[in-house]
C-alpha cells in the first residue's frame, strides 16, 4: 500500500470563496507593508556596515566558543563562520568574525578590535588576526539598493517570460503571486525582527523561482484543459487543473519542507535565517500558486480560442502520486 498525501481524483472547489481568499491575501500584504514602514528591518552587518576579522590558529575553530567569548563584550550583531579550503594544512584553522558598526562610528574602532582579540586569546591562546576589513554605511546603502534591484528585475523577467509563454492574464496572475510572496516574507522578517542580510536576499530570489515553478505547472495544465474542455467555464477548468496537479504540488512542498526543517533544527545559527525564509516561502508560495495566481486569472478571464501550440514542458510530473 502506497502512502498518499492527497487522495486520488480529488474534486475540491478552490474558488467557491475566491474573493475572500484574495481579500485575506490583500489584508496580509497591507499588514506586512505597515510593519515594514513602522518597524523596518533588522538589518545585518551586510546592510548596516561593520568590520570583518580573519583569524587563524592551530586549534580547531569552535564557533560556539568564539561566540560566547565575544558575546560577553556586548557588541551587538556578530557573525562567526569557519573558512574551509582544501589547501589549508591541519594546523591552519581559519574563521571569519563579523562585527556590526557601533553607534555613531563608521566601523569598529581599534580599541574594540583589541578587546575582541583579548577575549578570543583567553579561549584560543595562539589565535592571530590575519586581516581586518571594514564596510562603511555608504557601501551598505549600495548593497541595499542593489539587492532591491535584483528582486525587482527577477519579478520583471518572470512577467515577460509568462507573457510570452501564455497570455498577459497569466503573466499578471503569476507576478501578483510572486509580489505576494516577497511582501509577506519581508513582512514576517519585519514583524519578528529577524536579522535581514544578503543571505535573505538569496532566499527571496529562491522563493521567486520556487513559486514560479509551481505556478507554471498549474498554468500549463490550465492551458491544456482550456483546449480539452471547450464548453466548461473558466472556474471549472481552473478547479479541474488544480485538482489534477494537487498531488504533485503537495509532494514537492512536503519533501522540500522536510529537508528545510531538518536544516532549521540542526543547521545552526549561521543559516537559520536563510532556512526560515525558505520554509516561509515554500508555504506562502504553495498557497499563492492556488489562491492568488489562479484567482487573479479567474478574475481577469482568458480567451477561449487558444491558438498557441500545446507545450507539456513543466507538468510531466503533475500526476505523481502523493
Amino acid at each position: 500500500m502506497r502512502l498518499r498525501l492527497v487522495k486520488q481524483n480529488t474534486n475540491f472547489d478552490f474558488f467557491s470563496r475566491w474573493k475572500i481568499w484574495l481579500g485575506i491575501s490583500g489584508v496580509l500584504m497591507v499588514m506586512a507593508l505597515v510593519s515594514f514602514l513602522l518597524q523596518g528591518l533588522n538589518y545585518g552587518i551586510d546592510f548596516r556596515g561593520g568590520t570583518t576579522i580573519r583569524t587563524e590558529s592551530a586549534q580547531p575553530v569552535d564557533v560556539g566558543q568564539y561566540r560566547d567569548a565575544i558575546g560577553a563584550l556586548g557588541l551587538g550583531d556578530i557573525t562567526i563562520s569557519e573558512v574551509f579550503d582544501p589547501t589549508f594544512g591541519p594546523d591552519r584553522n581559519v574563521a571569519m568574525v563579523r562585527i556590526q558598526a557601533q553607534e555613531g562610528e563608521e566601523a569598529v574602532s581599534v580599541a574594540v578590535i583589541e578587546q575582541v582579540e583579548a577575549a578570543l586569546r583567553e579561549v584560543v591562546p595562539d589565535i592571530e588576526f590575519v586581516s581586518v576589513e571594514s564596510v562603511g554605511p555608504k557601501v551598505s546603502g549600495e548593497l541595499i539598493q542593489t539587492a532591491a534591484i535584483a528582486v525587482v528585475l527577477a519579478i520583471a523577467a518572470v512577467l515577460v517570460y509568462i507573457w510570452l509563454r501564455f497570455e498577459w492574464q497569466f503573466a499578471l496572475g503569476a507576478v501578483a503571486a510572486l509580489v505576494h510572496d516577497v511582501i509577506l516574507t519581508i513582512g514576517i522578517f519585519s514583524e519578528l525582527q529577524i536579522k535581514f542580510d544578503l543571505a535573505i536576499i538569496a532566499a527571496l530570489l529562491t522563493i521567486v523561482g520556487y513559486s514560479l515553478n509551481d505556478t507554471v505547472v498549474v498554468f500549463d495544465r490550465v492551458r491544456e484543459n482550456l483546449i480539452k474542455y471547450k464548453k466548461k467555464n473558466l472556474k471549472e477548468v481552473l478547479n479541474i487543473s488544480i485538482n489534477e496537479t494537487l498531488s504533485r504540488t503537495f509532494m514537492t512542498s512536503a519533501t522540500t519542507l522536510l529537508a528545510l526543517i531538518a536544516l532549521f533544527v540542526l543547521g545552526g545559527d549561521v543559516i537559520r535565517g536563510f532556512v526560515f525564509a525558505m520554509i516561509w516561502g515554500v508555504i506562502v508560495g504553495t498557497y499563492s500558486s492556488i489562491f492568488v495566481a489562479s484567482a487573479i486569472l479567474l478574475w481577469l478571464g482568458v480567451k477561449r480560442d487558444w491558438t498557441k501550440p500545446t507545450d507539456t514542458t513543466g507538468n510531466q510530473f503533475a500526476n505523481v502520486d502523493a
